[in-house]
This record gives C-alpha cells, sequence and structure tokens, in this order.
C-alpha cells in the first residue's frame, strides 16, 4: 500500500512538470481528515511521500522575472518533501497597496502557474495571512525575505508569523526587481518609444504626441544613417587590417625566396661553386686535348724517310734528289728563263 503510494505521488510531481500548477479553488481537499501543522524539526529531517511540507509565498509578481523565480526555488527547497503553494495578490489590493502594475492578475496568474516549482496556486490571495486562511490551506511554513514588510498600517505584515514560528526566510536577488526594470524603461522611455513605433505601433497606442513621433521618425533616419557610416568605418579597417597582414605575408615570402635564390646564385657562382669546378675541369680537358704526348725517353729513333723525287714538267726523268747547290742553279735558271720570256 505505501509503495502504492508514492507512485501516485511520483507520477503527480511528474504530471506538474508538463501541465501548469493548478488553482487551489480547483482542488478537491478532503476536510475529514484532521490536519496536524509539522515540526520545523520534523520539516527538516523529512517527512513521508504522502504528506509533504506544506510551505506558502506569496507577492504580487508583476513582470515575473528570475528574482521571483529564485525566490520560489528556494522556498520549493526549504525541505526534502515539500508542496509549495504560491499566492497572487488581485489588482484592486496590489493598486489600493502598493501601486499601479503593468501586468493584470490573470496575466500574473498564468506567469506563476507557468513555474516549474510552483505546486498550487491561490488567486486573489489576502494581504495580510490570518489563522482562518492558514487553516484552510493547511500551511505548515510561509516562505519571504527576512526584510520586514511594512504595509497596511503594519511596520511588518508577517510579524506574527516569525512569532508563531512559522517563517521560514529566503534571499533577495540582488540588482533585479519589478521597480528595476520599470525604472530601465521610464530612463530609456525615447528607445523604447522609437523602437515599438518601428515594429508598428501607432502614436497614439503609445500615448506619443504629433511632435515627438516625427522626432522620433527623424532620430531613427539619423541613427541609421550613423551605424551605415559606421560600417563602413569597421569594413574600411577590416579590408586595411587584410591588405597588411598580406603585405606582411607577402613580404615574409619574398624574403624567404630572396634568400633561397641567393643561396642558390652562391652555390653556382660563388668563390666555391659548381660553375668555377666546372671551368676547372673544362680548361683541364682542353689542355689535355690540344697538348701533344710526349713520347716515351726509352722508345727506338725512326729513320728518316727519304724526300720525295722532283719531277719536271714535262719530263719523264725524275731528278735525283737536289742537294743545296743543285737548289741554288735551279733557282737561277728559272729566274733567267723568266727574264728572257718577258723579253
Amino acid at each position: 500500500m505505501g509503495q502504492q503510494k508514492k507512485m501516485e505521488f511520483l507520477q503527480k510531481c511528474h504530471a506538474g512538470l508538463q501541465q501548469p500548477a493548478p488553482f487551489s479553488d480547483e482542488i478537491e481537499v478532503d476536510f475529514s481528515k484532521p490536519y496536524v501543522r509539522v515540526t520545523m524539526e520534523e520539516a527538516s529531517r523529512g517527512t513521508p511521500c504522502d504528506r509533504p511540507v506544506r510551505v506558502y509565498a506569496d507577492g504580487i509578481f508583476d513582470l515575473f522575472h528570475c528574482g521571483h523565480a529564485r525566490a520560489l526555488m528556494q522556498a520549493k527547497n526549504l525541505f526534502p518533501n515539500t508542496y509549495l503553494i504560491v499566492g497572487v495578490c488581485s489588482d484592486e489590493l496590489t493598486h489600493n497597496f502598493k501601486g499601479f502594475t503593468v501586468m493584470n492578475e490573470n496575466e500574473r496568474y498564468d506567469a506563476v502557474q507557468h513555474c516549474r516549482y510552483v505546486d498550487e496556486v491561490v488567486r486573489n490571495a489576502p494581504w495580510t495571512l490570518t489563522p482562518e486562511f492558514l487553516a484552510e490551506h493547511r500551511i505548515d511554513f510561509v516562505a519571504h525575505d527576512d526584510i520586514p514588510y511594512s504595509s497596511a498600517g503594519s511596520d511588518d505584515v508577517y510579524k506574527h508569523i516569525k512569532e508563531a514560528g512559522m517563517f521560514a526566510p529566503t534571499q533577495r536577488t540582488e540588482g533585479i526587481s519589478t521597480s528595476d526594470i520599470i525604472t530601465r524603461i521610464v530612463r530609456d522611455y525615447d528607445v523604447y518609444a522609437r523602437r515599438n513605433l518601428q515594429r508598428g505601433y501607432t502614436a497614439k497606442e503609445l500615448n506619443v504626441s504629433f511632435i515627438n513621433e516625427k522626432k522620433y521618425h527623424l532620430q531613427e533616419r539619423v541613427d541609421k544613417v550613423k551605424k551605415k557610416v559606421k560600417d563602413v568605418e569597421e569594413k574600411s579597417k577590416e579590408f586595411v587590417q587584410k591588405v597588411e597582414e598580406k603585405s606582411i605575408d607577402l613580404i615574409q615570402k619574398w624574403e624567404e625566396k630572396s634568400r633561397e635564390f641567393i643561396g642558390s646564385f652562391l652555390e653556382m657562382f660563388g668563390p666555391e661553386g659548381a660553375l668555377k669546378h666546372m671551368l676547372k675541369e673544362g680548361k683541364g680537358r682542353m689542355l689535355q686535348a690540344i697538348s701533344p704526348k710526349q713520347s716515351p725517353s726509352s722508345s727506338p729513333t725512326r729513320e728518316r724517310s727519304p724526300s720525295p723525287s722532283f719531277r719536271w714538267p714535262f719530263s719523264g726523268k725524275t731528278s735525283p734528289p737536289s742537294s743545296p747547290a743543285n737548289l741554288s742553279r735551279h733557282k737561277a735558271a728559272a729566274y733567267d728563263i723568266s727574264e728572257d720570256e718577258e723579253d
């Protein structure tokens, strides 16, 4: 039986993550069973699955933001087994005791319903918690930040809850609140007015005068021109930067190629380069080819062959080898013959 109840409780919790939290006036409560509050010690130690600690947190929850969600998360995690009930005050109470809201009560109810930490939502929650309200909703503890909340003629509306030992403090999230968000909008009113005019809202819907409407449109055009100029400047900077980077790359590549070229040139034409060795080898081969080979000293001497015999023209006789004296006589005779022919 205990295991079945545990499964039903887990199924209920799982369903709560898939659907919005129900309203309290839509839940049937069995009042025939007596309700006994748990103590802080019992709640901290952990309660049975079918008897969760019922924690109540209330608020306005206008412009529901992360500060609200964090406060409800803390309330949900106060005890190991917590059932979180959240009360949302109506427009009438809020406008009377705190001020005008941006969102109406139905929008605020719906926003709280869709927070994952909430198990139940109380609509039209009271401004001050009465014993009858606490008994009706079977509340064990009330969660809120510990800062005294002065309102409705009281220095702290949670004073009697604290005195009864039912108060469980949570921490506020600094830097975010509904008032902070409204302050941002009011401070930058012109920006948001221009934004909504640009998105199609009319000046009447924004409660903007004719003059201000024209002023906002003019400012919008000026901002567009400024944006274009800024874009051109940024693109020009990017282009110059790219050119500088490419120039640096080209210079580096040129230096590398120059070193390679100089190294190759020196290897070919340097003092000890390949060309010098090639010229030396070529010169040696040329000298070797031009100069005659020296005959060895031990080679035998050759006999000089006899001079070829001289043959006179138109003569069948071959003259003997001429001696130097005969050659002189022949020359003189040839000279006399040539003179006679001239005469």
